[in-house]
């Protein structure tokens, strides 16, 4: 469900060739396809017949121009930082359109967002519920929130990305949430409207989700015993996708498989998609700097390191890594490594992978979603390029960072 086709004999964003994106704009660079971003929006969002809100996670890619495309199309946003609702903001994102999730909202940031006019905040313990409830009140106003459950649903994926467990740092536990649904009912300045659950990322199976909605629906009927009438279910995000062998259902299967239970509700259900949106909806490209053999391993080093796409060092994460114009030639089992001074910088280990030579493009796929937003300035390495191709045009999304952006801030 991408757009990153071999035409001959090279590698195509959409209809521009990646080795001229390269040249033009140098490496190491991450492309976007618009094409592709649409695709799987609509394939997400038309897959729930019930009435729903697709509120894109502005965590996975926060590029404005991917969300002023996202938000043209209809997508509120899930935001989690008084940072992300700016960019939404800017992106002309209507802010009734806008839930607002995390673990650490500051005053401030609560202030923001309460004067911006969102949706609702998805709370996440009681300390916050007390301080968004005294926030609100100081300014005359009320916040509309809902709680996020912790309903103990295994999402079998990598701990890291394991949200819903007991041990979590994320949402209350039921019985916390019962009490705490009780008090905000009480509490002047909030209204409680929604019930929020995100149990982790990269799911690839439907179970989870599933298992956890139905905690959550009978939750709900206690929760209307106590007159605390609810609006809004906000079930997450987390549909995974294919980086290497991972079968994950097509949104279709779990639109019906969720809508057939809301159905015949009064729900509004609420979506956070981010990876399966933007995860294949994006490549970085990476020139190759060395070829350096040894007498126990092959390496290829790149000018893409762990400071421009962490995933594989963070998580093990597998990213498939091609060439941009293929050869035929031996294939060798190799490492592909960055320059970073870190034994952990690489992208891949072991990987079987045809031999390259200097000066040659290689592409790791999959990189739309949680690879620039997360890449940093370590070793004083400026940050990639992001352009966004639609068509036969390619548009700089973002520039490329210059020496001068690395020391802006503290001269």
């Amino acid at each position: 469900m991408h757009h990153f086709e071999y035409k001959d004999g090279v590698l195509h964003a959409e209809n521009v060739p990646v080795p001229e994106l390269a040249r033009t704009y140098g490496t190491p660079l991450y492309v976007y396809s618009e094409a592709t971003l649409r695709r799987h929006f609509e394939a997400f969002d038309s897959a729930f017949s019930c009435p729903h809100m697709t509120c894109y996670s502005v965590k996975a890619n926060s590029n404005l121009r991917v969300l002023s495309l996202l938000g043209s199309m209809g997508a509120g946003m899930d935001i989690v930082s008084g940072g992300e609702l700016y960019r939404a903001r800017k992106a002309g994102v209507a802010t009734d359109k806008i839930v607002y999730s995390g673990v650490g909202k500051r005053d401030e940031e609560i202030r923001e967002a309460l004067t911006a006019g969102i949706l609702m905040f998805n709370v996440e313990s009681e300390a916050e519920l007390a301080r968004i409830g005294a926030i609100a009140r100081d300014m005359g106003t009320t916040a509309r929130i809902s709680l996020r459950i912790n309903p103990d649903v295994d999402p079998k994926t990598h701990p890291y990305v394991a949200t819903g467990l007991k041990k979590s740092k994320f949402g209350l536990d039921m019985e916390t949430s019962l009490a705490a649904y009780q008090a905000a009912r009480d509490m002047e300045g909030v209204e409680p409207v929604g019930i929020d659950c995100h149990i982790g990322s990269q799911l690839t199976t439907i179970d989870p989700f599933m298992e956890a909605l139905d905690k959550i629906m009978h939750f709900r009927a206690r929760l209307a015993d106590l007159g605390v009438a609810i609006r809004y279910l906000d079930l997450g995000g987390g549909l995974g996708i294919t980086y290497d062998e991972e079968t994950p259902p097509h949104p279709r299967e779990f639109g019906a498989a969720v809508s057939k239970v809301l159905a015949g509700t009064d729900l509004t259900l609420i979506l956070e998609p981010g990876r399966v949106i933007v995860g294949n909806a994006g490549i970085l490209v990476t020139r190759v700097t060395y070829v350096k053999d040894t007498p126990s391993k092959h390496f290829v080093i790149v000018d893409a390191a762990m400071n421009d796409l962490i995933r594989p060092s963070l998580y093990g994460s597998f990213h498939r890594i091609a060439e941009v114009e293929p050869k035929q030639r031996p294939v060798l089992n190799v490492d592909v490594v960055g320059p970073i001074c870190e034994s952990g910088d690489f992208l891949a280990r072991d990987r079987e992978l045809p031999t390259v030579e200097a000066g040659e493009y290689l592409a790791a796929f999959s990189a739309g979603a949680y690879g620039f937003v997360m890449s940093s300035q370590y070793n004083s390495r400026p940050r990639a390029a992001e352009v966004l191709v639609s068509g036969d045009a390619a548009i700089l999304a973002r520039r490329r960072e210059s020496y001068e952006d690395l020391v802006a801030l503290e001269l």
